[in-house]
């Protein structure tokens, strides 16, 4: 008899903060190709970007499913966006964000949104940097994101007050 390995749930938040109107559908369709489960975005326009448009909408799912998210946009042109997870019972919670000029950036999260920079990786930027600062701070930059919440800031702030769809799947 084998064992049965729980199914760890849990949930996250995508939000599209810009994208030319032409995505829409894909997008829309990459999510539920993931999710499983019919998905409607309510698309509105993104004031940050005139002629492009935004939506946001949270998500149930396993554990890694918030991978699978990012993973399904990535490398569309003119696509800014971010996907959040939170941490479940034996995962950490994370955030990826993508930008048009950047490319993707993984992060993991603390229990209370903060970015978790993992003690090896700190060595190495340590290492690298042998005493330089403008390379450490550059480097721990790097780490933590800082050029994609910098270019994604602007596009946060504009969709403040945007209705939020919950999406749940029932298994």
């Amino acid at each position: 008899m084998s064992a049965v390995t729980p199914r760890i749930v849990t949930r996250g938040v995508v939000f599209i903060h810009s994208t030319p109107t032409a995505l829409c559908p894909h997008i829309t369709w990459a999510l539920e190709g993931v999710l499983d489960t019919r998905v409607s975005l309510d698309w509105v326009p993104q004031p940050a970007q005139p002629g492009t448009m935004r939506a946001e909408f949270s998500w149930t799912g396993d554990a890694g499913t918030g991978a699978s998210l990012a993973s399904a946009m990535r490398g569309w042109d003119g696509l800014r966006y971010e996907v959040v997870e939170e941490a479940s019972r034996g995962s950490d919670g994370a955030r990826w964000t993508h930008t048009p000029e950047l490319g993707i950036h993984h992060s993991r999260l603390s229990a209370n949104g903060d970015v978790v920079v993992n003690e090896d990786r700190i060595r190495g930027i340590v290492d690298e940097a042998a005493g330089n600062m403008a390379v450490l701070t550059a480097e721990l930059d790097r780490a933590l994101g800082s050029a994609w919440d910098t270019e994604l800031e602007e596009f946060r702030y504009a969709g403040e007050g945007a209705p939020v769809k919950w999406l749940h799947k029932v298994s």
